[in-house]
């Protein structure tokens, strides 16, 4: 074909390889931080080879998409990198084809990529989600014993509600345990306290035995129909020293059903989720219209029709209530106080209740919403980490397994934070979900850009002394000479001439000194609205550059150094903040960001008067010196 060239070819082969190779390898490394989170799940289960087979084949089918941008940018960066190191990326370009040129087969590879993945997280991937979770769950269900866990409620077990405040590491056993059963339906709940406890499975893997030693059970008697209940007894208590349950359990490995997952957000494609929107608007709806007819017949309950005449003798009478409660007899008002608090009970509790319904409701909305972004941002992640990856390597010229995997874990773990802090505060309800999904993705593309626009100009992005110049420049400090005595020497300096030119323009420095008055706070308004150069400042500094660059072709050791400790005159710094006149008038506005500026202009006029003693000394030093030589020869 016409249009795929030679280079497109090479290219794209040494890219294609090292692509294979780096996702395979980054799908690796997190399926291994993947399993460390379900260890749990998997040691000692008596799990068979199939059962986990199918754990990792899911698994990693799940972390396709997050592998794919990571392994983008590892390939693309030792790509680049090698290109550049063995310099056949600067062959490409000194024959005349841009960066953006050699990218091209790579720009519409990672397009391709870009849609399957997007493919990939609305159809396989929302199924792959369901059967891992499915899977999870029920091994989750294999060897109970081992899930309980120290310090919460264990609800695994159906009917029962197991809290564990020790486990024995060595013999299993279980300290401190409380246990509330509702195997009787929860009108008929029992408590058991027991100082310890041992749970076991039964040779036929059908029961749990559930042995407990030292404790006491409650028992509710309060349940209709039963005969203590109709004697006013409230609850049984029995104590134990052993007491043995045997729960009907079948602890074989059984897969549950998948459609147990299908209201998560997770494992659903694009149209399931916004038909599950639609389905929570629809439900908060109704909730908030339960909710408003629940509160118009109990807080905000109508006001009964009155006539005119009524209501004008009702609003003349006024009640005391303390009055009328005290008129009440003991057991009245016992009875209105325990009415009341009856009431407000029953009011709290509904309005947790329905509190608690509307905030699970906002956060399956919330939920449902990041998921939507997330399929469009993780696939929009390869094509910018493309377009980091790729100029950064033709930057840096460094290809192997060496610095690229430096840069490249490092810049992954910068996106992974944000990305995922991003996502946990849209799903809290403190940022806007689009918002806290596309974060990550407002951060890398401006990146991706900057990098490919210089590349792509072959500037130094990374060349350390250019930024420390501007540090150097920001922050006004001072930069040193660094004259060393030359080993061949053509022209000696002539020493009578250099020293009465190095007098004078030393006395020139004086007089200046004088007539700027430096030491003196600047005039602001001049500084900021008077765009006029120190002509006299760059005349004098020109000359001085002038006298040292005859005298550094001397011989004498003393000179030389006295030379270096001659300052470099920064010849603009004293007389505005910038060269452009329309900035700094915006800067003398806008005044406390010109006060900072006014002063540092104020120090760079000390520093300059400083300057100008030192040329004085050491001038004076350098003639002396020359006077001394002139008397040697």
């Amino acid at each position: 074909m016409k249009f795929i060239k030679k280079i497109d070819i090479f290219v794209f082969k040494a890219y294609s390889l090292l692509f294979v190779g780096t996702f395979f390898i980054c799908l690796f490394i997190f399926m291994m931080q993947f399993m460390w989170r379900y260890v749990d799940e998997l040691i000692g289960k008596g799990l068979t080879l199939d059962v986990l087979a199918h754990f990792f084949y899911y698994a990693g089918l799940t972390l396709i998409p997050m592998s794919l941008p990571l392994a983008i940018l590892l390939a693309s960066l030792i790509t680049f990198g090698n290109l550049g190191e063995r310099f056949e990326l600067l062959s490409m370009k000194a024959a005349g084809i841009p960066l953006i040129r050699i990218l091209q087969p790579i720009i519409i590879f990672n397009i391709l990529l870009c849609i399957g993945s997007f493919y990939f997280q609305n159809v396989t991937g929302p199924e792959a989600q369901k059967k891992f979770y499915t899977l999870i769950y029920s091994m989750k269900q294999k060897s109970p014993e081992l899930e309980i866990p120290e310090g919460i409620f264990y609800s695994e077990i159906p009917g029962y509600n197991i809290f564990v405040e020790k486990k024995g590491k060595e013999n299993g056993m279980l300290y401190g345990v409380m246990i509330y059963s509702t195997t009787d339906g929860y009108e008929d709940a029992q408590i058991v306290l027991a100082d310890s406890a041992e749970l076991k499975t039964t040779a036929d893997e059908k029961h749990l035995m559930l042995t407990m030693y030292a404790g006491e059970r409650f028992r509710n008697m309060q349940a209709q129909g039963n005969m203590m209940a109709r004697a006013n007894v409230p609850y049984m208590r029995e104590t134990f020293i052993q007491e043995t349950d045997l729960i009907p359990f079948d602890n074989n490995f059984n897969m549950m059903d998948a459609n147990v997952f299908s209201g998560s957000a997770q494992t659903k494609n694009l149209r399931e989720i916004e038909t599950g929107l639609d389905s929570l608007a629809h439900k908060s709806d109704s909730i908030g219209r339960s909710l408003f007819a629940y509160l118009q017949n109990t807080t905000y309950r109508r006001k009964v029709n009155i006539a005119s005449q009524d209501s004008t003798k009702i609003a003349r009478q006024t009640l005391n209530f303390d009055t009328l409660y005290s008129q009440l007899t003991v057991s009245q008002q016992q009875s209105i106080l325990r009415n009341a608090m009856q009431k407000s009970t029953v009011a709290t509790n509904e309005y947790e209740f329905r509190g608690l319904i509307s905030k699970d409701i906002d956060q399956s909305t919330r939920t449902h919403w990041v998921e939507w972004h997330k399929k469009f941002t993780l696939s929009l992640a390869c094509l910018f980490f493309f377009f980091i990856g790729a100029p950064l390597g033709a930057i840096i010229r460094k290809g192997g397994l060496g610095v690229p995997v430096v840069i490249s874990v490092t810049i992954f773990i910068f996106y992974y934070i944000i990305n995922v802090s991003g996502e946990k505060m849209a799903k809290s309800g403190e940022w806007v979900p689009w918002f806290g999904e596309w974060l990550s993705s407002m951060v890398l593309c401006p990146i991706g850009i900057f990098l490919t626009y210089k590349a792509n100009k072959d500037s130094a992005v990374f060349n350390i002394e250019a930024y420390i110049n501007v540090i150097r420049k920001i922050l006004g400090l001072r930069i040193s000479r660094h004259i060393a005595r030359k080993e061949v020497i053509i022209h000696d300096p002539d020493y009578p001439v250099v020293k009465t030119e190095l007098m004078a323009l030393s006395q020139e420095w004086q007089a200046y000194a004088q007539k700027s008055r430096l030491r003196l706070p600047p005039n602001y308004l001049h500084i900021f609205f008077h765009n006029i150069d120190d002509h006299e400042v760059i005349s004098l500094s020109r000359k001085m550059e002038n006298l040292i660059t005859i005298l550094s072709n001397s011989r004498d050791a003393a000179i030389l150094d006295a030379l270096n400790k001659l300052p470099i005159v920064s010849t603009h710094a004293h007389t505005r903040p910038f060269h452009n006149y329309k900035w700094n008038m915006v800067l003398g506005i806008i005044f406390p960001v010109g006060i900072f500026f006014y002063f540092r202009i104020w120090r760079y006029r000390l520093r300059l008067y400083k300057d100008i003693q030192q040329i004085k000394k050491y001038s004076a030093f350098i003639a002396e010196r020359i006077e001394k030589i002139s008397e040697i020869e």
